[in-house]
């Protein structure tokens, strides 16, 4: 039986989203094929394993999760990939033979935990390193994007240094957008942070709102008759699958934290975007569903993603204009809801990515990142302080 270490939690406004939709693939993974281990990192970093992490409940009472669970760090021992105790009287809790990484935002999913299991070698789901780092980043995945003549809306960005120390010139810059506009921490996703602004005099306020969540903001104008679709991109570089088009149903300007997780919950519970209001398929013309696929698995692949991602258009209905907008590279819930409709249930859907992530790991470990030789050997260190030279 393969044990996987579903990784979720962390050190992120995003926090709480990662835990619904990491309880939602531990309930639906096979228990007959797998052994589920979750590992929570709280949001001072500390990391924990339990069962009783598999259940939402768990997370109502945080002094009784650390006082059940089990408090641990994840290393490589011996070709083995383990979870050990922390304290005086250290032993091993668990082993896990893949991990599957679900987390949303800062740390658990721009690279920084990808970095981490790259470096004890454990192979693990969903984008790699580089790929993890710029999916996250906004502003990096536009410029990148640009590359490939991907149609994008008008945007500036600048740094948080940059309006404290000019801040007439980052207003400047910004006022030669149309308005509205919408204003978005660069690094987070989940819609936290997004400000609206339909006038200049807001600006300021706004920019002093946004800043608060990061370093980096980027400024887009906003799309006229605007109507939001997304789509799910299932593969690596090699091979890439298209779920159906879901068109989101919002009462805002665009689809906001609370739409996606607070009240879609309240009527049917803790489902993260599963609950969200939306119509599948989307009601679009097939030319445009056309655009839309053929978009999307270029930016999937312009950035190196794998495993599965969420890309999100912006749609001119009245020009008929197809704008892309972002990637997730770990969406909420998986986005398991819009492979159903194509008879991918979700059981199955976190079994393709399991397969993914082997594959990857296999694809990884076939290369070569370092030489057996040891070219020191052969150096000459001379005389203290003298230059050396190779032999």
């Amino acid at each position: 039986m393969i044990k996987i270490g579903v990784i979720f939690g962390g050190e992120s406004v995003e926090h709480e989203v990662s835990i619904i939709s990491a309880v939602q693939a531990m309930n639906k993974l096979d228990g007959e094929k797998y052994e589920i281990v979750p590992i929570y990192i709280t949001k001072d970093n500390e990391w924990y394993t339990g069962e009783m992490l598999k259940e939402l409940e768990t997370f109502q009472d945080m002094s009784l999760l650390k006082k059940y669970a089990k408090n641990v760090v994840l290393y490589s021992k011996n070709g083995r990939y383990v979870l050990q105790s922390k304290g005086f009287f250290r032993s091993i809790v668990k082993e896990i033979d893949i991990a599957m990484p679900i987390g949303h935002g800062a740390i658990t999913e721009d690279g920084v935990l990808q970095g981490y299991l790259r470096m004890i070698g454990i192979p693990f789901v969903g984008c790699d390193v580089e790929a993890s780092a710029l999916s996250q980043d906004k502003i990096v995945q536009k410029q990148i994007w640009s590359h490939f003549d991907l149609p994008m809306v008008n945007y500036v960005w600048f740094y948080d240094a940059e309006y404290v120390d000019d801040s007439e010139a980052v207003i400047k810059k910004i006022n030669e957008l149309k308005y509205p506009i919408i204003m978005k921490p660069a690094t987070l996703g989940s819609s936290v942070g997004i400000v609206t602004v339909k006038k200049k005099e807001d600006l300021v306020k706004a920019i002093e709102d946004v800043i608060e969540y990061d370093t980096k903001i980027i400024v887009e104008e906003m799309v006229d008759n605007l109507t939001e679709v997304n789509i799910s991109v299932l593969g690596n570089y090699e091979h890439q699958e298209l779920s159906v088009i879901e068109q989101v149903m919002s009462e805002h300007d665009l689809l906001t934290y609370e739409d996606k997780y607070i009240n879609g919950s309240k009527k049917a519970g803790s489902k993260g975007m599963a609950s969200a209001a939306r119509k599948i398929p989307a009601d679009i013309p097939e030319k445009m569903a056309n655009e839309v696929n053929e978009i999307a698995v270029t930016a999937f692949k312009a950035l190196g993603a794998s495993g599965v991602s969420r890309i999100d258009f912006l749609v001119d209905s009245k020009k008929k204009k197809v704008y892309i907008n972002e990637i997730n590279p770990c969406p909420g819930s998986l986005s398991f809801y819009l492979w159903d409709p194509l008879g991918k249930d979700y059981t199955t859907l976190l079994d393709d990515l399991v397969n993914i992530g082997v594959k990857d790991y296999k694809k990884r470990s076939s290369k070569t990142h370092s030489f057996n030789t040891n070219i020191l050997q052969g150096y000459n260190f001379g005389a203290k302080g003298s230059k050396g030279k190779l032999k």
